[in-house]
């Protein structure tokens, strides 16, 4: 389904753009008879959005399997992040400063044509929380790379901050305070 959406929006995309930008000053400046081309760039239009929104009406009535677990990441980070100012049996030695990662995410038109289906239809809007979501990645992964560089052992106290910026762009903040452990007790 996510490979006939995908052409579905290119197909949009793509007609939309030849349309604006060929065939409206070609049609105000030619004969009003519409070339094949002009043509074929809206059926493009219009087959994009029939096919995204057959994808779409698809995928609605599929019902995922509940308890789905995302796969535990391999990779465990350096430093210590905790929504908390206290570490549990350990003692903050040092307070480094305030950390942060920022990044702005947008999708591109074509996704945004599937999440304004969705709109209309219901559902989660899977464009925009996948996109957040490489967003929230990229922002901690700064983050976490900034309080490497000054040694720290945890973040506390983190938070995510988001704004939108312009159209299907949203910013994200990932900030919070580096800080040095004291060793675990033995």
């Amino acid at each position: 389904m996510k490979i006939l959406r995908l052409i579905g929006s290119l197909a949009f995309v793509l007609g939309l753009f030849v349309a604006v930008f060929a065939g409206m000053p070609w049609y105000l400046y030619h004969d009003p008879t519409l070339p094949w081309w002009l043509k074929t760039a809206v059926y493009c239009i219009v087959g994009g959005i029939l096919l995204v929104l057959l994808t779409v009406a698809a995928e609605q009535k599929k019902r995922k399997a509940p308890g789905k677990k995302p796969a535990p990441d391999e990779s465990e980070p350096r430093v210590m992040l905790l929504n908390s100012s206290e570490v549990a049996g350990r003692q903050v030695t040092e307070t480094l400063g305030l950390v942060r990662g920022h990044t702005i995410f947008a999708i591109w038109l074509g996704k945004d044509l599937s999440a304004l289906v969705r709109l209309v239809i219901g559902g989660e809007l899977i464009e925009y929380t996948e996109m957040m979501g490489r967003a929230r990645e990229v922002a901690t992964g700064r983050m976490i790379a900034q309080a490497g560089k000054l040694g720290a052992d945890a973040i506390i106290n983190v938070r995510f901050m988001t704004t939108s910026v312009i159209g299907s762009a949203a910013e994200l903040l990932a900030y919070g305070t580096a800080v040095k452990l004291s060793k675990p007790a033995a």
